[in-house]
């Protein structure tokens, strides 16, 4: 029950959104037992978004996880969304903030796992 949610502050045309969404499908398998058949994904596109002072292209990613993973999985996906990010809309890695969020309580057709 993985949840990808982008902030960034450049357009996001339709055909590279298609093409994010469908990368971070195949990016999520990093933490093991995670998939694309669960995977939402948000992308907000043209967010009011300032980093190191300045609207240079930017991201913020919170990928939120229904139970926990190692931190190696973590940080094997952090690469996967920042080269994703990098290939799709042009953002540096430098510039691309993931955070992660771990939960025992997620909620989904009515009722809890």
């Amino acid at each position: 029950m993985p949840f990808i949610n982008i902030k960034t502050n450049t357009a996001v045309p339709a055909d590279k959104e298609e093409a994010i969404k469908s990368a971070l499908g195949q990016a999520i398998t990093a933490i093991p037992g995670k998939s694309e058949s669960w995977l939402m994904v948000g992308i907000e596109p043209e967010y009011t978004l300032y980093f190191k002072g300045t609207k240079d292209p930017a991201a913020m990613v919170e990928v939120s996880i229904y139970g926990s993973a190692d931190p190696a999985a973590y940080t094997k996906l952090t690469g996967k969304i920042s080269d994703i990010l990098g290939d799709q809309l042009s953002i540096s890695p430098s510039r691309i903030y993931v955070k992660y969020d771990e939960t025992l309580n997620w909620g989904w057709n009515g009722a809890n796992f």
